[in-house]
This record gives C-alpha cells, sequence and structure tokens, in this order.
C-alpha cells in the first residue's frame, strides 16, 4: 500500500489509536452531520461514529500529511474490511443485521465484508477514491479473497423517490439465485418499483451514488430488495464482487493510471 513520495496522500490501515479517532471523526462528519444518521454508539458530544464492530475489523485509512494528526482530521478517507474468519469468530457480519446472508455461507467461499467507506468532500472525485480503492485491491489479492460484499446506500428512506435506480439494478444487475442474500423483513423494500421497458438509463444512472457505479463498471451484482435503514436515513443495497473481475481490472487500471502520470 504505497503511494508517490510527492504525494501529500498516504494510504495505511490504522495501527494507531489516533488513527482509529481520526477516521470515526470522518464517518460522523460525513454519516451524521452530512446525511443525517444516528445509531446507538454514536458519541454525538466527541463527534465519532462508533459501533460494536469497530474492535474488530481492519480500517483502512487515506491520510492527508499536510494535515494535523492531534486535530483528528487528517484521516480523509475509510474502509472498513472484516475477513470472514474474523467475522465467524465474532459471530456476524455488519449485513447479517440488514440481509440474510446464508446463500454467502453455503457457497464455502472466502469472503472479505467492505463498510463503512466515505471520503473527505474535499477529496471525493479526485485521487482519493482511486488510492483508496487500490489499496483495497492490494488487500484482498494478498488476502486471496473471493467475493467482496457490503451494503451501499443511497441517501433517504422515500423508495418511491428512488424508483428509476432501484429498479435498474433489479432488472439488470441482481446476483444468480443460487448466491442472492434477502433484505430481512424489518427494513424490506421490494426494488421492481417500475418495469424493464419504462426505465430511462440516464434518469437512472444520475440518481446512482458514485461507489454504486464503481461497484457496476466492476462487475458488481446485488442482493434481492433493498433494506430501508431508517436510523441512518438510507436505502441500502447489497452489493457483491466476485474478485477474479476485480484483479483483473485493479490491475489494468492501476498500471494505467500510473504511467499516464
Amino acid at each position: 500500500m504505497t503511494t508517490p513520495e510527492t504525494s501529500p496522500l498516504e494510504i495505511r490501515l490504522a495501527t494507531d489509536p489516533v488513527d482509529l479517532l481520526a477516521a470515526q471523526r470522518l464517518r460522523y462528519r460525513v454519516f451524521v452531520e452530512e446525511l443525517g444518521g444516528d445509531g446507538a454508539l454514536v458519541d454525538h458530544q466527541r463527534r465519532l461514529e462508533c459501533d460494536e464492530f469497530d474492535p474488530v475489523v481492519d480500517h483502512l485509512v487515506l491520510v492527508d500529511r499536510r494535515r494535523d494528526p492531534e486535530s483528528l482530521d487528517h484521516v480523509v478517507g475509510v474502509y472498513r474490511l472484516l475477513p470472514g474468519d474474523r467475522a465467524a469468530a465474532f459471530g456476524r457480519f455488519y449485513c447479517d443485521a440488514e440481509y440474510d446472508l446464508d446463500p454467502l455461507r453455503r457457497s464455502e467461499r472466502s469472503v472479505l465484508e467492505l463498510g463503512r467507506s466515505c471520503i473527505d468532500p474535499e477529496f471525493r472525485g479526485g485521487t482519493g477514491m482511486f488510492l483508496l480503492w487500490n489499496a483495497l485491491a492490494d488487500y484482498v489479492l494478498d488476502g486471496d479473497y473471493q467475493i467482496l460484499f457490503g451494503v451501499a446506500s443511497f441517501h433517504g428512506t422515500d423508495a418511491q423517490a428512488l424508483a428509476q435506480p432501484l429498479s435498474w439494478l433489479h432488472h439488470h444487475h441482481l446476483a444468480p439465485e443460487s448466491l442472492r442474500p434477502k433484505a430481512r423483513p424489518d427494513g424490506y423494500q421490494r426494488m421492481d418499483l417500475v418495469p424493464a421497458e419504462a426505465l430511462d438509463r440516464r434518469t437512472a444512472m444520475t440518481a446512482m451514488p458514485p461507489l454504486i457505479k464503481a461497484y457496476l463498471r466492476m462487475g458488481g451484482i446485488i442482493g434481492e430488495g433493498a433494506y430501508l435503514d431508517h436510523p441512518f436515513n438510507t436505502t441500502d443495497v447489497f452489493l457483491m464482487l466476485d474478485t477474479g473481475a476485480m484483479s483483473q481490472k485493479h490491475r489494468k487500471f492501476y498500471e494505467t493510471r500510473w504511467q499516464a502520470q
């Protein structure tokens, strides 16, 4: 996980408690202050978005070397990573609360759960997400994970307002039934809200969050039904990615990008 020496950005796994606090501060700024979310363990007084998975997962952090670590604003991007064996020892994945993961478990393939992905507004649309994705790919290849999965979110819980993108995902990117998790009944929202013949691709893709579009470009597929997460004020969809496809695209993208610089 390296970046050019001249870059002000560094990508690494968090090992210092200050990095974890800064990651939780960034998550608070994005998920709570920007998107209006909340949670049982959110620390509003210290402005930290926390939960019970934080001590178990790996935090992949994007660090701006120009910022003061003591101010907890030096982490400008984060991905939370939970390998399958670690989740088994802990007892569950984060996604278990929203989706029935039995199809994935029955597949007996090595899996990695991704979550809490966010990036500082100043670094969106630039090299920040590129660096996170490439460091993630290195982590995946080193661990020989076969399936990546996690929930990706639309802002808000008005499914009708999201009818075009949700229906596009359902009609064009549904996972094979043998591997398809289903949203749990307490938050289940059907996604086939618009018939396939009535969909408008431009409208659907314009409303699609950048993270979901990135997964789709790399061959991502989705579970059955969305999940309405009212505490976090999001409509979540389950995304999976076969790492065979990811690793090939990662190498091509990585080589092309740095050769061009």
